[in-house]
């Protein structure tokens, strides 16, 4: 039975953030599986805006769930003996040693939403990727909500086998005629000795959503870990802290952040690094852009208990508004003589100066600060392979344009 120290939220959430669960509705009709090119246009529509590609040939294997039902999941016939991609409903009764992996790096009642996802759990997806086996394209998994008001609680297991390699992209979002409701998502990841996994979750929800998700990884030696989030439309309320420790010897983990707030978006986020082990390695990246009345809350902690330790913790905000709000919150916490640990922050408005440079060069108002915008929203610090980071860059111009 693999060990793991349970995530811990860390410092006080702003109060607007707590939610009454039982004012969200739990009647989902049951969808029928079928593949993707048979859903309807609105639902693969959304589904593309979020990374997801309803022709097979450029993903190793989907899964597709539409509010508490799955209507597709499998991976193609070449990958298979190399990787799975079932439900984790599916995975705990095909194999009786999945429940040692199940809530085993976080705690089953760290809140009210950890317990809703236990107590009233919507299924959600199983990855596992054989030892010694490297996925080329990425895998990919969508969380789709279609009624409106509704609760959506998945419980997500990832186990990346010794030696193995995999991408993943997971894009939650909502049917256009949705407006309100609750994501609760729980994500355990296991990456074993020397596999490597790249994690890109990307949310499209609605001004009048909240989402809830609840992730953590553990890290044996000489793991890597890339966890990427995108967040670049309206959402009432997030609030997540993933957490991930490092437990072999020389693991290493990133944590990559592009947020936009927008409307009154209340956006509380951060990362939690736990380096334990000798040679560990992790680094904590946000960029949060602010505009209208949004807050975000944007936090790290990087907690070294090794003398070997290393970490870095950066994030810079951007504002575009006067009744914006950004709230960096860096912690660093060392346990061992010689850990190093080190934090930078810059939060702020554009520039005057470089607004003036652009339009001495030709540029108008409007497209110097769109081009300011969209080198500070820098998607290379994803590192992710060139044909889903054109993908991810183009939906952050789009963004970008909309919002100045």
């Amino acid at each position: 039975m693999p060990e793991g120290k349970k995530a811990k939220l860390t410092d006080e959430r702003p109060p607007e953030l707590d939610l009454d669960v039982e004012g969200f509705s739990r009647n989902a009709p049951a969808w029928s599986p079928c593949p993707l090119s048979r859903l309807p246009a609105e639902v693969i529509g959304r589904a593309q805006d979020v990374g997801i590609k309803v022709e097979g040939e450029e993903r190793a294997g989907t899964y597709f769930q539409v509010d508490h039902s799955v209507v597709f999941r499998g991976v193609q016939k070449a990958l298979e003996g190399k990787a799975e991609m079932i439900s984790t409903r599916e995975a705990l009764q095909k194999y009786g040693w999945v429940k040692d992996y199940w809530w085993k790096i976080i705690d089953v009642d760290q809140d009210k939403y950890t317990a809703l996802a236990e107590l009233k759990w919507d299924q959600g997806y199983f990855i596992r990727v054989f030892e010694g086996q490297k996925v080329d394209l990425p895998l990919q998994a969508c969380l789709f909500i279609s009624r409106d008001n509704l609760n959506q609680n998945v419980h997500n297991l990832i186990i990346a086998e010794p030696e193995s390699e995999v991408q993943i992209i997971t894009g939650c979002t909502i049917h256009p005629d949705v407006r309100r409701g609750l994501h609760v998502g729980v994500t355990e990841f296991f990456v074993k000795k020397g596999a490597k996994v790249t994690f890109t979750m990307l949310h499209n929800w609605a001004q009048d959503f909240d989402a809830r998700p609840r992730s953590a990884a553990l890290l044996e030696e000489d793991a890597t870990f890339v966890s990427n989030y995108v967040c670049l439309k309206p959402v009432k309320s997030l609030q997540m802290y993933p957490a991930a420790y490092c437990r072999g010897n020389n693991s290493k983990v990133r944590f990559n952040a592009i947020l936009y707030g927008v409307g009154n978006s209340r956006l509380d986020i951060g990362s939690k690094v736990v380096l334990e082990a000798p040679g560990a390695r992790g680094e904590v990246i946000t960029r949060a852009l602010a505009s209208d009345s949004a807050q975000i809350y944007a936090r790290g902690l990087l907690v070294g208990e090794r003398e070997d330790a290393r970490a870095h913790l950066e994030c810079r905000g951007l504002l575009l508004s006067d009744d914006a709000f950004i709230h960096a919150i860096p912690e660093l916490i060392a346990k061992a003589k010689g850990a190093e640990l080190s934090h930078e922050a810059a939060v702020g408005k554009i520039a005057e100066d470089q607004i003036r440079y652009l339009m001495a060069r030709g540029f108008s108002e409007e497209e110097a600060q769109s081009l300011i915008v969209r080198g500070f929203m820098d998607v290379s610090i994803l590192g992710l392979p060139p044909a889903l980071e054109s993908e991810i860059r183009k939906m952050i111009d789009i963004t970008t344009k909309r919002a100045l």
